[in-house]
């Protein structure tokens, strides 16, 4: 492969041709022969780019929107001798391409370094992430410049790794100061409007002022000769599945995030949170098939099997299964759970997919219907339209903020619990509700 230095080379070469007091034929043949002699020189004199050990380090999992390094080694492997005439040569110039996805966000995917020939060099990039999934890389490219840089070898060398890009979980303070919460409370240190919650026997104790009276236990009064009371705690190992919608109308994005990501954001909030709290939780992913499925648990890496489980999936543009979705819920899963539905409160969808199917998992379990509200959506029906445009787009938020208010409406008719949030407030109000329900021991 020819290198700038050559063309520039032949250029100068045809000025000198030009100023030789021969004739040109002559002068040209001269200059040429030296050229060629001197690439092919360069050529037997440069280093195969098999000879360089290329390593690329990737780390692993980055959340969507965070900032991580890719790092690239390239050392001399061998094919000349060593010692002291080995160190005195000069280093060999590298350049390096990788095929980073333009997703991926990389300040750069090239590189050009300086290999010592008995060392190794490092050289790194920035990559910030713009899009979930799973990058598969495999090939880097090479090339060696000559020592006199007129010519340069290439080559492709096999390099696989594989890069996750997870969903970034914005609400893990909240998932937090909610544990923190609740761990509080059970301890006894409870607020005046948690006191009493729980329906799981704890413990007894000695009746304090701010205890409530029909908590005192007449037994364990009459045997001690002072006031007794029942302590009370939020029932442990129950079993919250999330069944995550990713049809079509989870494509729609709100403050320019998928309606998905919301969705997986309150995922992950609601498995930390129940995990921690010693209940158990799963996941069913669906469209108009299920996509993924992880069984209730609440082992420590719960979290990250969830997250697993559900970082590639993309919103398929196709009619979701709810029916189908829930007889395989209930075939896989016969204990009484609490059943989060996280989709979209579309009237129309709702109305001809989700309410039909409903009555399958309310008789025997408790369900709670999630979804991202579009604040874009109540602006507009708030906003005084200044043009008629603008009183077209008015009516439109009306007229869908009642339909959604009428979805709520019979959704709640049907037993339902409905969670409609904007964004950054999904996650910790449906953490709020499983709370409730634990507290009012609904399970």
């Amino acid at each position: 492969m020819l290198t700038w230095r050559l063309v520039l080379a032949a250029a100068v070469g045809s000025l000198v041709v030009l100023l030789l007091p021969v004739r040109p034929p002559l002068g040209l043949w001269v200059v040429n022969g030296a050229l060629l002699a001197a690439a092919v020189a360069d050529w037997s004199l440069t280093v195969r780019p098999g000879e360089l050990e290329v390593e690329r380090e990737l780390p692993g999992i980055v959340p969507l929107g965070t900032e991580a390094r890719v790092v690239w080694r390239i050392s001399h492997r061998g094919g000349r001798p060593g010692g002291a005439a080995a160190r005195a040569r000069p280093g060999i110039r590298v350049r390096v391409a990788d095929e980073l996805a333009p997703s991926l966000g990389a300040v750069t995917r090239r590189v050009r370094v300086v290999v010592p020939p008995t060392g190794k060099v490092t050289a790194a990039t920035t990559i910030r992430p713009s899009r979930r999934g799973r990058f598969t890389l495999s090939e880097i490219v090479v090339r060696v410049e000559g020592p006199l840089g007129l010519v340069a070898r290439q080559g492709r060398r096999s390099v696989p790794g594989v890069l996750r890009v997870y969903p970034p979980f914005d609400s893990r303070d909240e998932a937090e100061l909610r544990v923190n919460k609740a761990r509080i409370l059970e301890v006894g240190l409870r607020s005046a409007q948690g006191r009493g919650g729980g329906t799981e026997f704890d413990s007894l104790r000695e009746y304090g002022v701010d205890d409530e009276f029909r908590r005192i236990d007449w037994a364990a009064t009459a045997r001690s000769g002072k006031p007794i009371v029942r302590t009370y705690r939020a029932e442990r190992n129950q079993t919250v599945l999330l069944l995550l919608d990713s049809g079509r109308t989870m494509a729609g994005r709100v403050a320019d995030v998928p309606r998905l990501d919301h969705a997986m954001d309150a995922v992950m909030m609601l498995t930390s949170l129940a995990t921690r709290l010693g209940d158990r939780a799963g996941l069913v992913a669906f469209d108009r098939e299920v996509r993924a499925v992880v069984g209730p648990g609440h082992a420590r890496d719960q979290l990250s099997r969830v997250t697993e489980a559900m970082y590639q999936l993309q919103p398929l543009l196709v009619e979701s299964d709810y029916r189908g979705a829930f007889a395989e819920t209930l075939a896989r899963f016969r204990r009484r759970a609490m059943l989060v539905v996280l989709t979209e409160l579309a009237e129309q969808a709702v109305s001809e997919t989700l309410l039909p199917a409903l009555p399958l998992i309310a008789r025997d379990h408790l369900v709670v219907v999630a979804s991202v509200a579009d604040p874009e959506v109540r602006g507009w029906a708030l906003a005084t339209p200044a043009e008629p445009s603008a009183a077209y787009r008015k009516a439109a938020a009306v007229a869908a903020l009642a339909d959604r208010r009428r979805t709520v409406a019979r959704l709640r008719g049907l037993g339902a619990v409905v969670v409609d949030a904007p964004p950054g407030r999904l996650a910790p109000d449906l953490a709020d509700a499983y709370l409730q329900v634990k507290a009012t021991g609904r399970l």
